[in-house]
């Protein structure tokens, strides 16, 4: 990932996405972006990737994914969702994360983007599979086709699932670094290759959240951590 700052704000980008100039993405590290951080910021975040109109969700830790047409609002709230989609220009998709994977899809052929929301919980409930599945309905992207960036969360050497088997499908179990530690982000990519994803177009950032504590919010190292967030838009 590529590291920017302008004005003092910090955020990083995707390589893969940076091949599509009609993309703009931000994964902002110092520009709190939780439920309820100052609705201010999301502002100065959409102002740095220029523009007017954004989308942020209420995540619940499920797998629905929202689709989003237009807005009219400078911000525009929709609850309980985990993951939103669109093929509209100039309105920005928000996932906020602090452990938990924050994935942008684009199909670069219909020109569709999704932003996702994934913890453990919608990893068990295959929300990648689910979001790949809305936008082939929605804009026919063929997952052959798709980008897909992930960016940093929960890595392997801290994702302790002492319940394990009571929590994690078998299927996950090969993922085990060691005694009741998983590798999530292997996970994640055997869900977007099973689902029909290119490897080659599938870029993970591998920066454990946990692990970084100067420069990353972690669910699990603070119950009480803000929250970044990811935000991409189509030009």
């Amino acid at each position: 990932m590529k590291r920017k700052k302008k004005n003092g704000i910090v955020w990083l980008e995707f390589e893969l996405l940076g091949l599509f100039p009609e993309v703009k993405q931000a994964v902002f590290l110092n520009l709190e972006l939780g439920e309820k951080s100052s609705p201010e910021n999301l502002k100065h975040a959409l102002k740095l990737l220029e523009i007017e109109k954004g989308v942020k969700l209420k995540q619940c830790h499920k797998a629905d994914i929202k689709e989003v047409r237009g807005v009219d609002q400078t911000l525009t709230h929709f609850d309980d969702f985990d993951g939103v989609v669109t093929n509209q220009k100039e309105i920005g998709l928000l996932i906020r994360h602090a452990d938990c994977q924050g994935a942008i899809f684009y199909d670069p052929v219909n020109h569709a983007l999704g932003n996702v929301h994934c913890g453990w919980r919608g990893s068990v409930l295959n929300i990648y599979q689910k979001i790949i599945i809305k936008m082939k309905t929605l804009y026919g992207t063929d997952p052959s086709d798709l980008i897909v960036c992930i960016g940093p969360s929960l890595g392997p050497e801290n994702a302790e699932f002492k319940h394990y088997k009571e929590e994690l499908p078998e299927s996950f179990w090969e993922f085990q670094v060691r005694p009741t530690y998983f590798d999530f982000w292997e996970i994640s990519r055997m869900q977007l290759t099973k689902a029909g994803v290119p490897k080659e177009q599938i870029e993970i950032a591998e920066i454990c959240t946990y692990e970084n504590h100067k420069e990353y919010f972690s669910y699990r190292r603070n119950k009480a951590t803000p929250h970044h967030g990811t935000l991409v838009a189509l030009l």
